[in-house]
């Protein structure tokens, strides 16, 4: 259903509002370069920090901008399962092409609970649903088995992965399915996860490189592993620079560089990263070939 270099998208910020023209220009920038999707209001997107009415307001801008060119994925993940329901009906309204619904946070549900709350959003909406499982941000953690009960139900339709356990990958096929949809949720694992049987990445590098990492996702769809190495090489050291300082903060930073739409304004308790995490920004874009 999914597949490629789908960024999660920041949400552009000037003077404390978000500036939605910015966030117009980097729909068309991705688009432009080869996203195959784009995913509003994720983590990337500083969606803890928006108001209900800037989440969705910049949902309704993406689908918008995007004019039908690219599928929508929408953030719509919640600790709190109505609250993600109140999301999935905004993102089913607004023409969604499915739904980004994060592994309930804070909370700490235990494995009945985690498949509760994913069963009570199918049961509440025909939209369908990509369970990201991030647990080193949630502290919860979907395991295989969870998951392939997920699968049974008809509108979870993927996963995106950054536990960081490749092993997954191969638990996932089996359990749930070859058309199960998996995509990376880690940009520096990317190789090693479409290798394992993975199909894309909901990437955060793809915000600043989106033509390289669109070029390495389909060197890999069409298992060109030679020029992926190539490619992931090159972008290596910007995976990993983008999370030398609490993100988006440096993908903020070096989006700001190379674009004159962009800035590097970030919401609190956010702040801008480090002097070291700027000169491996710096050097990593160099290293890219961007700047």
């Amino acid at each position: 259903m999914f597949s490629g270099s789908i960024p999660a998208l920041v949400t552009p910020f000037r003077d404390g509002q978000v500036d939605e023209r910015a966030f117009r220009r980097l729909v068309d920038w991705q688009i432009e370069n080869g996203s195959s999707a784009l995913v509003p209001c994720g983590t990337t997107g500083e969606s803890a920090t928006l108001s209900y009415d800037e989440h969705y307001r910049v949902i309704e801008l993406c689908i918008d901008a995007a004019d039908g060119r690219v599928p929508v994925i929408a953030g719509c993940g919640s600790n709190d399962t109505a609250t993600a329901v109140r999301h999935m009906e905004f993102a089913k309204k607004a023409g969604a092409a499915a739904a980004l619904v994060v592994a309930p946070y804070y909370n700490r549900p235990n494995q009945d609970g985690i498949f509760a709350h994913y069963e009570h959003l199918a049961n509440s909406s025909d939209l369908p649903i990509i369970a990201y499982n991030v647990p080193a941000r949630t502290v919860t953690d979907i395991q295989p088995e969870t998951l392939a009960r997920m699968a049974k139900l008809p509108t979870i339709v993927g996963i995106k992965d950054a536990s960081g356990n490749l092993a997954r990958i191969a638990a996932h096929r089996i359990s749930c399915g070859v058309q199960f949809c998996q995509l990376s949720g880690n940009d520096d694992m990317a190789l090693a996860y479409n290798g394992a049987g993975g199909v894309g990445c909901i990437s955060v590098t793809a915000n600043v490189a989106p033509k390289l990492c669109a070029e390495f996702q389909a060197a890999c769809a069409q298992g060109d592993y030679g020029r992926a190495q190539v490619l992931n090489d090159q972008l290596y050291p910007l995976h990993a620079a983008l999370f030398s300082d609490a993100s988006p903060g440096p993908t903020k930073y070096a989006l700001a560089k190379l674009v004159d739409w962009a800035t590097a304004e970030l919401r609190l308790p956010m702040t801008p990263p480090s002097a070291a995490s700027r000169a491996a920004v710096d050097a990593a874009l160099a290293h890219a070939g961007l700047i």
